[in-house]
């Protein structure tokens, strides 16, 4: 009887699909990873406080007043510092921008360091609007050194439903505020 033996050799292991995924796989990987940044805003939320009236005469709240046709900017809460109409349909964030860094200065100068500001949006208010705003009371664009910086404004943001509107006598008594 004849015995035959078979020659014991290694089988190959064709990866050239697998190194064709990968190629392929990796990039489009990183792509996606780049592209999905997601960004985190620390909100205040208002709650109850049984402060007393000393402590909240101490913290004068900051409060930025969002309506359909205009922006109220009030210091002390409900006193107005300034009303900024909109512009071609739009919040003016500029102005608004600029008048947040005149109070920031106002109060720096008064050795008062506000972080904080709240808020008020109408029921219909844009999610676009709201998010513009928040970022405009955080930061604002500076030039320090030959290179554009985000300079810190108002960045504790709580946020709150805007109080109803008042008559024409109300809205006078409160445009002859200055900071």
């Amino acid at each position: 009887m004849a015995i035959r033996r078979r020659l014991e050799t290694d089988p190959d292991l064709d990866i050239t699909s697998f190194m064709s995924l990968m190629t392929v796989l990796v990039p489009v990987l990183l792509l996606n990873m780049v592209f999905s940044h997601i960004s985190v805003l620390n909100l205040n939320l208002p709650g109850l406080s049984d402060a007393s009236a000393a402590e909240q005469k101490e913290n004068q709240q900051l409060e930025m007043v969002l309506r359909a046709e205009y922006i109220d900017i009030n210091y002390p809460a409900g006193i107005r510092v300034k009303r900024i109409p909109n512009r071609d349909g739009k919040a003016d964030l500029k102005l608004v921008s600029d008048v947040l860094q005149e109070i920031k200065r106002a109060l720096r100068d008064k050795d008062i360091d506000k972080k904080d500001v709240v808020i008020l949006s109408e029921p219909g208010t844009s999610y676009r609007t709201l998010v513009s705003a928040m970022d405009t009371a955080r930061s604002f664009r500076a030039v320090v050194a030959a290179s554009v910086v985000d300079a810190e404004l108002f960045p504790q943001i709580s946020l709150g439903d805007a109080p109803q509107q008042g008559d024409a006598a109300q809205d006078k008594q409160l445009a002859g505020n200055a900071l």
